[in-house]
This record gives structure tokens, C-alpha cells and sequence, in this order.
């Protein structure tokens, strides 16, 4: 495994690291037994970066990432989030206040049974507060020990310059993908600017990219993919034809879709820390298997031709989801 540096922050992590929230949600049912074995796996191949959040099966996932850890914890950089407030339904708000910053902190490490959360993530911006003011708080849990660096997910490039101004932050985590490029336009640069990693989730598009999803029959009826616009009718049938060409250009290089199209995120700047996730080994252990693929400049170009900026079809979330993103 190869390792990379989070922004300006010190924290050096494994370049592909493992999102955690489809073993508690999302994804259909759960297998605890098996996801704790996909997380010693994980730390068999070296994979050091690990990604849960508060909201993650309502808390559950940190509870589930904590017993797989146990006993490895100092090896490891861990990361959750706060700020989004859950529903029965899915998420109903976000919370960006400091009393609500303090309280998801020390529930999160309760539940992650640890003394210091090593990236903690606004996970959502809350519009009816100051950025300054939330960053101001998680800036607070940094002097008061119990965090070691800050990031933000899902923000606009202006929103990211006002928090870096009140408090370093580390990294920012959005959707990045062959399928998704639109941080290129403006956040990525914004990152570059002032030194701060880019952490993309959902970097194989929900497993769309993999080539392993063609008929959504197959998801269980509470897989949230049913609900994402990208993946619905005309616009499934379209974007399956882009991953059929990126699986012909994998099969040439011997390699899995997959991992193709997380050796183009890695080969996009040593500031981009891919966070594929999975609750199954056998997936984990080709996920990690990209950190040792490095495409040739003329694949990337074959690539980014069939994979270009706007290629993708579709809405990637639902509407409840998207009117939590900040656009400021």
C-alpha cells in the first residue's frame, strides 16, 4: 500500500481508504460478522484511513467501526462527521450550531471508544449559521485535544476559503468520480490554493462503475441506489453504455473496472484520497489493489474521452438529499 498526507495536517494515510457506511446502511442489509472481517482486512493490506459518521445507521456504524479497530486504534487515522440530523426516513436537516458541533463530538467518541478523533467533518453546512461560527467550535475541540484536524464535505469553494480562514482545514470530502467531475471546476482548485487534500467518496459511483450493477431488480427494495436519479430508467441505460467502454479499456490493461477508475482518481494529484466503500473483503481487496495501478498517460486521455466532464446522465441524489448541499 502507498501512503499520502492530509493537506497541511501532519496525518499520513493509506491512498485508498475504506468508507464505512454502507455496512450499517443504504446498501441493503447489513452483515456485522463479515464487515468486522472486511475491516481487519483492511488493515492487513495496510488501508490506514478509516471513514464513518454519526448519522451512519443512526450510530451504529461508529459503534461497529469501534469493535473492529479495537486494539489497533493508534495504527489507524480515524475519521467521522457531524451535522446532519437523522430522520426514519432519512436525514430531515443539518445542525451546524456549536452546542450541536460539542454534543455530536462527545457522543461520537463514546461511541467510537476513543479519547481523539483524527479528522472530524462538517458533514453538511447548515445555512442558518455562520460558517465561521461552526468552524470556530470544531477549532475549539482541536485546543481541547480531542480533535486532531478538521474537514468540511460537500462544500462550495467559497464556503471552504471562510473556514480556512478561521481554522486549517485538512480535507475536503465530496463525490468525485469519472462519473462525477465537477469538483475540477471549482473546489478542487479552491484545495490546491490553500493546501487541503481532497477526499473524494463514492469514487466508483455507488458500485456503478465497478460493471457489476446492471439491472437494479437486483438491489434489495431499501437500497437508497433505487432512489438516485443517475440510476433510473433512460439515464441507467446511458450511463451503462459508458461503463461498458471503461470496462473494455480495463480488460486490454488486465485489470478490474474498478480499479481502473480508482487508479485515475490517484493518478489525478498525490492530494486526492480516494474512500471506495464496501462491507465485503472480495471487494476490498480489489479496491486496494488500484494503489498499485498506475494508468499510462494515453489511457488516461482514452479515458477522460469517454468520461468527460458532463458524461454522466442524471441527478446523482434524490431531492432530499441534494438540498443539503451548500451552493454558496
Amino acid at each position: 500500500m502507498k501512503y499520502r498526507l492530509l493537506g497541511k495536517s501532519g496525518l499520513k494515510v493509506s491512498a485508498i481508504g475504506l468508507g464505512c457506511m454502507g455496512m450499517s446502511q443504504s446498501y441493503g442489509p447489513g452483515d456485522d460478522d463479515e464487515s468486522i472481517r472486511t475491516i481487519h482486512r483492511a488493515l492487513e493490506l495496510g488501508i490506514t484511513f478509516f471513514d464513518t459518521a454519526d448519522v451512519y445507521g443512526r450510530g451504529a456504524n461508529e459503534t461497529l467501526v469501534a469493535r473492529g479497530i479495537e486494539g489497533r486504534r493508534r495504527q489507524i487515522v480515524l475519521a467521522t462527521k457531524c451535522g446532519i440530523i437523522p430522520g426514519p426516513g432519512g436525514p430531515t436537516g443539518v445542525d451546524g450550531s456549536p452546542a450541536h458541533v460539542r454534543e455530536a463530538c462527545a457522543a461520537s467518541l463514546a461511541r467510537l471508544k476513543t479519547d481523539v478523533i483524527d479528522l472530524y467533518y462538517l458533514h453538511r453546512v447548515d445555512p442558518k449559521i455562520p460558517i465561521e461560527e461552526t468552524v470556530g467550535a470544531m477549532a475549539e475541540l482541536v485546543g481541547e485535544g480531542k480533535v486532531r484536524a478538521l474537514g468540511l464535505s460537500e462544500v462550495s469553494a467559497r464556503t471552504l476559503r471562510r473556514a480556512h480562514a478561521v481554522h486549517p482545514i485538512a480535507a475536503v470530502q465530496s463525490e468525485y468520480s469519472l462519473w462525477y467531475r465537477d469538483v475540477e471546476a471549482s473546489v478542487l482548485p479552491a484545495c490546491r490554493e490553500l493546501g487541503v487534500a481532497l477526499v473524494p467518496f463514492s469514487p466508483l459511483g455507488r458500485g456503478f462503475l465497478s460493471g457489476r450493477l446492471t439491472n437494479m431488480d437486483a438491489l434489495s427494495p431499501d437500497d437508497m441506489r433505487r432512489r438516485v436519479p443517475r440510476l433510473q430508467g433512460v439515464n441507467f441505460d446511458q450511463n451503462l453504455r459508458l461503463v461498458e467502454r471503461l470496462q473494455a479499456i480495463a480488460a486490454r490493461r488486465g485489470c478490474a473496472p474498478s480499479q481502473l477508475a480508482l487508479a485515475w482518481l490517484l493518478a489525478k494529484g498525490e492530494d486526492i484520497v480516494p474512500i471506495p466503500g464496501t462491507k465485503r473483503r472480495r471487494y476490498l481487496d480489489e479496491n486496494a489493489g488500484a494503489a498499485d495501478l498506475a494508468p499510462t498517460p494515453s489511457e488516461v486521455a482514452e479515458i477522460e474521452a469517454v468520461f468527460t466532464p458532463d458524461a454522466g446522465v442524471g441527478a446523482r441524489y434524490p431531492e432530499e438529499m441534494a438540498r443539503l448541499i451548500d451552493r454558496s
